[in-house]
């Protein structure tokens, strides 16, 4: 928690807004999309399917396949735990939406579903889009999957394993887009973006959550800008964004969301 605390701090400090953007396609995203001040109607049902986890009192047993938890000792939590202090915020929750909305990717790839908020949300940012969302723990998974069921979406498949097993099985070509929100380790968060490169194409971007969790995920996250595959890279503190364009010139921004 220190750790987070100081490095939000450095963050703020050095971070700015779109006026400091000169890049044209990075200076469109951040006006048009991190800043869009729409209230949109998905907005509604993205916070009724996080309030219903908050308020449901289900006792779930963990397996975790990650860093763990810095809240829970544990491994039985209730659903409204995890949804408060593990699953995505409302904040973070309508920002993939509008990601998802402003790039319409056709492909989606989640690592990590746990109660399916962010799965939900992005999966109305484009309805048309299909998302393959990997959970490693089999009763987080089901529950995701039934939630998801009850709110009748129908371009979501989820599918349990270990991120590595499934990675190794997915049939997809190309994804358009991968957000990464499982594995808080700096190793397997940076084994996972090297192996997920053989599903990129110039437009593909990877969204990684809590890049600051740890003083690992921070450096797990400077190595993955600087790789050679990478050119632009976004860093909101709570979530870094890269993308593959070759058209751009390697340039890494920090803005404040």
């Amino acid at each position: 928690m220190i750790y987070q605390v100081f490095s939000y701090l450095r963050f703020i400090w050095s971070a700015t807004n779109h006026h400091g953007v000169h890049s044209p396609f990075v200076f469109k995203f951040v006006t048009e999309c991190l800043y869009d001040k729409s209230n949109y109607e998905a907005y509604s049902a993205i916070q009724s399917y996080r309030k219903e986890l908050i308020s449901d009192k289900t006792t779930i047993a963990i397996s975790d396949f990650g860093a763990g938890s810095r809240v829970f000792t544990s491994n039985k939590r209730t659903v409204s735990d995890i949804a408060k202090h593990s699953g995505s915020s409302l904040k973070k929750a309508k920002i993939l939406f509008r990601i998802t909305k402003y790039f319409k990717p056709k492909s989606i790839l989640e690592l990590g579903t746990s109660l399916g908020i962010a799965t939900y949300a992005l999966s109305k940012g484009n309805e048309g889009s299909h998302i393959m969302s990997i959970e490693g723990c089999a009763n987080l998974s089901n529950f995701a999957s039934k939630c998801i069921s009850d709110y009748k979406v129908k371009n979501i498949t989820l599918q349990t394993g270990t991120f590595d097993h499934s990675i190794q099985q997915l049939k997809q070509q190309t994804f358009n887009l991968v957000f990464v929100d499982g594995h808080h380790s700096k190793v397997a968060t940076l084994k996972n973006f090297e192996t997920l490169l053989s599903y990129v194409d110039n437009d593909t971007i990877f969204i990684f959550d809590d890049i600051y969790w740890s003083k690992e995920m921070t450096e797990a996250w400077e190595e993955i800008k600087s790789h050679q595959s990478v050119t632009v890279s976004i860093d909101c503190f709570h979530l870094g964004l890269v993308f593959f364009r070759r058209e751009q010139a390697k340039e890494h921004f920090k803005i404040r969301v």
